[in-house]
């Protein structure tokens, strides 16, 4: 039943590759040989996996759940990688799986140096890319296929959407993904033709959208957004960034009439609140060392800044790196903990911030008043111990995880800056390389081995850890 799933959405991936190979036929690009044959590879693949394999039973548990959900995106980055290795960038396998999988995670993390010229067919599938794991495959899956409302789709929404505890917006799995897909594809048509009316042409528009809403941050320039040195962008992109951070559920209700569910929800008031203050941090900051004179320097790029970092989508300002070792350290911290749970960004998530905000008050109460009997309580609903335990399990993982990799990465005389950044930058699925710190490089640097190691790290970050690390323990592949 795992393959069958797996095939029927090759079939699905192979239909999305077809958006590319129109894109190539348009501009009578070379890769359009490439992307067809791909297409038709990927097609065939799902065809056989999907409807030739004889299945015994239709049921899928909790482990299945997990295991088709982590295969699921190493397959689509296997196939995804194709264009890579023979269209115009030509990497090598290593470089092409990290571009795919930075495309699908939203990492946003590239080996694609300046200098390298890319067609607007490559440079579509990797906004694509990105858009499609922005909301993520197994929820399009859902949204799809109504069959595995009854067959582990309970098990497998839960392993792929982030988040401590996850509300469903219907009774059935199935409804709750076309609902949150809905509000994904309505914002980004509405990103397109916004950026459309400003500087940028229909294309790159496109592109543009596709990236920014899912949070991943690829550009179809070197420069990235510096390229249109526009204010109308920033604002744009920063009010898109910033809804690309909020639970996707709050906006379905939002959107639905429900606003007052917006506020009273705890997590996004902390999003709007820890934006707010950040961003006077960095315009002060940036005021007292005269790093800006104007309008734009001292208002629009903190806070566009501020967001980019915030929801992991990793575009930068002009100038950043030089902006100072404080205001780096609290991006750092931005990239982390990231926005809400439940929406396109990495990092943590600020609904754990909160729950070990309160948890350690409420121990330092626990210190004057011992025999107090004391809850961890989110809005209306208090937690159990349990989801209590978890979470700061999680956050301790989450470092235990970032560490890890960049002992890894030292271990192939990787320079410790350049570990230590890439490592937290690839779990955040933040993707922005050591060069904002003023002493490291591109993901240019990472050998073969580096590459493979950061891919992992990336898929991990995507799939909040334990989906990814439980397949490593030994009882769950006992029966």
């Amino acid at each position: 039943m795992i393959f069958r799933v797996i095939g029927i959405l090759l079939i699905f991936e192979a239909l999305f590759m077809c958006l590319p190979l129109i894109v190539a036929l348009i501009y009578h690009e070379s890769d359009t040989k490439i992307f067809g044959l791909t297409a038709a590879f990927t097609l065939v693949t799902g065809c056989l996996l999907g409807f030739v394999m004889k299945v015994d039973h239709r049921d899928m548990g909790k482990r299945e759940g997990f295991l088709l959900t982590a295969l699921v995106w190493v397959v689509f980055s296997f196939f995804g990688m194709a264009p890579f290795i023979f269209g115009s960038p030509q990497l090598c396998v290593s470089d092409a799986f990290f571009e795919s999988m930075s495309g699908f995670t939203t990492t946003g993390a590239s080996v694609l140096s300046d200098d390298v010229e890319i067609s607007h067919a490559i440079h579509f599938w990797r906004s694509l890319m990105q858009w499609i794991g922005g909301m993520g495959i197994i929820l399009f899956t859902l949204a799809v296929l109504p069959m595995l409302n009854s067959s582990g789709g309970m098990q497998m929404f839960n392993a792929e959407v982030t988040g401590i505890t996850h509300d469903k917006l219907k009774p059935r799995v199935s409804q709750t993904a076309k609902r949150l897909w809905a509000v994904y594809t309505a914002l980004t048509l509405a990103l397109i033709f916004l950026l459309w009316f400003g500087p940028m042409d229909f294309f790159d528009s496109i592109c543009h959208a596709l990236s920014t809403i899912s949070t991943g941050g690829f550009s179809t320039r070197s420069e990235s957004i510096s390229a249109w040195n526009s204010m109308y962008v920033k604002i744009v992109l920063t009010i898109f960034m910033f809804m690309g951070g909020i639970n996707f559920a709050l906006l379905y209700k939002g959107v639905t009439g429900h606003i007052r569910s917006l506020w009273e929800n705890q997590a996004f008031k902390l999003y709007v609140f820890t934006t707010a203050l950040v961003f006077c941090i960095f315009a002060v900051t940036l005021f007292i060392n005269h790093n800006g004179n104007s309008f734009e320097s001292l208002v629009i790029d903190p806070i566009f800044q501020v967001v980019s970092m915030m929801t992991s989508t990793g575009y930068t300002v002009i100038g950043f790196e030089n902006w100072g070792v404080f205001l780096l350290m609290i991006c750092i911290i931005l990239m982390f903990f990231g926005a809400c749970a439940g929406s396109t960004s990495g990092g943590a998530k600020l609904d754990r911030a909160l729950v070990v905000l309160k948890n350690v008050r409420n121990e330092v109460y626990h210190v004057l008043h011992p025999n107090s009997v004391l809850s961890v309580k989110i809005g209306n609903r208090i937690l159990s111990p349990e989801i209590v335990s978890k979470v700061l399990a999680f956050i301790i993982l989450y470092g235990v995880v970032i560490i890890v990799g960049a002992l890894l990465l030292t271990m192939i005389n990787v320079p410790l800056v350049d570990s230590l950044f890439a490592s937290f930058s690839c779990v955040s699925n933040a993707g922005v390389s050591a060069v904002v710190t003023g002493a490291g490089s591109t993901y240019e640097i990472f050998g073969t081995a580096g590459k493979w190691i950061l891919s992992v790290l990336m898929l991990i970050g995507r799939l909040e850890l334990f989906t990814v690390i439980v397949l490593f323990t030994p009882g769950f592949w006992r029966r």
